[in-house]
């Protein structure tokens, strides 16, 4: 299935049903009075996240969402059916937004969690309502209130612990799958990831965490260059970023500092939260570099980047340094969640 993590729908929720004006008229019931039931409540639209659904492919291709009108009113009191709500089922994940305003409406992080998209008109009351001792034949009911109708964006943000960052053919594709049994494509080209692949990796047998590898960012993403900003929404959850950097790139001129500040201007550019989350540098492909000069190039590229927070070599195509590195995320992800149970 394709993966397909945006999409804009309209939703429009259900007209309260009116109420109605009517009179008893049997015939050994005089003054029988006004007996107008009233209308029945308009169907709201609702969201639910589900953690059976993976994309939003399913909103790409319909994109209008309507409910049903609340029955009318009838005489005898009788009243108008309510109409029933419709629930649109979605990733977990998904954030929704008001496209007129620029309102958040929801943020479904949680399987189950639901969120009023649209909320219904209230039916309108029938002329018993209205009857009183100077009005005892009131002819007047109340219309239905006309239900909530919204233009939506929808945008699906992975539930990952751990992203990956970096340009293309730094490695990241070649990094999970080494790290976990997720086997995304990998090529020597750029942009072999098209799309974000998630995997678990499991450190023995209790525990794990989710890293998040998406398709690379290169200089100049914020004006559309190679596939823009458009995937970076899937790293806003993590509580670590790991930078990769291709330490022997082939291209001519190429220079894996100079690679590290354009992707951290990048991501300045993009969201200054997103680039103010711990990120560690994660120097890869050092099989490719001499042995003997190893040390000293990784040298100078701390160096040159003043580098004072952690980072790892590693050859993700071997699985060299690649243990030390979860281990070290999977302490880190530990820490975090205890400080934020003693927050709690």
């Amino acid at each position: 299935m394709k993966f397909i993590d945006e999409a804009r729908i309209e939703v429009h929720a259900g007209k309260g049903g009116d109420g109605a004006s009517s009179f008893r008229r049997e015939k050994y019931v005089p003054r029988g009075g006004p007996d107008g039931g009233d209308g029945g409540r308009g169907g709201s639209v609702y969201a639910i996240a589900d953690r059976n659904i993976n994309t939003l492919i399913d909103y790409r291709y319909t994109r209008i969402h309507r409910a049903k009108d609340g029955g009318k009113g009838m005489g005898k009191q009788c009243n108008g059916r309510g109409a029933d709500d419709v629930y649109l089922r979605v990733p977990v994940g998904t954030v929704v937004t008001d496209r007129d305003t620029g309102e958040r409406v929801a943020d479904l992080a949680a399987d189950g969690q639901t969120a009023l998209l649209a909320k219904g008109g209230r039916g309108g009351l029938g002329n018993v309502n209205f009857k009183s001792s100077t009005n005892r034949a009131p002819r007047y009911a109340q219309p239905g209130e006309p239900g909530e109708s919204r233009n939506l964006s929808m945008e699906l943000r992975v539930l990952a612990d751990v992203g990956l960052l970096g340009l293309p053919n730094a490695g990241k594709s070649t990094f999970i799958r080494a790290v976990s049994s997720a086997r995304p494509k990998v090529a020597d080209y750029p942009f072999t990831t098209l799309q974000p692949n998630l995997g678990v990796v499991r450190i023995g047998h209790e525990a794990s965490f989710v890293i998040a590898d998406i398709p690379g960012l290169i200089e100049g993403a914020a004006e559309g260059a190679g596939l823009g900003h458009q995937f970076l929404r899937h790293l806003a959850r993590t509580r670590l970023l790991l930078h990769l950097v291709d330490v022997a790139p082939v291209e001519p001129g190429a220079d894996p500092v100079k690679d590290v500040r354009a992707i951290v201007a990048e991501l300045k550019k993009y969201d200054p939260a997103l680039a103010a989350k711990p990120r560690w540098l994660v120097l890869n492909k050092i099989d490719l570099v001499p042995e003997a000069d190893r040390e000293r190039h990784i040298a100078a590229i701390l160096r040159r980047l003043r580098w004072k927070k952690p980072h790892f070599v590693v050859a993700a195509i071997s699985g060299e340094g690649t243990g030390a590195l979860v281990s070290a995320a999977a302490e880190f992800l530990s820490q975090a969640n205890a400080d934020e149970s003693q927050a709690a």
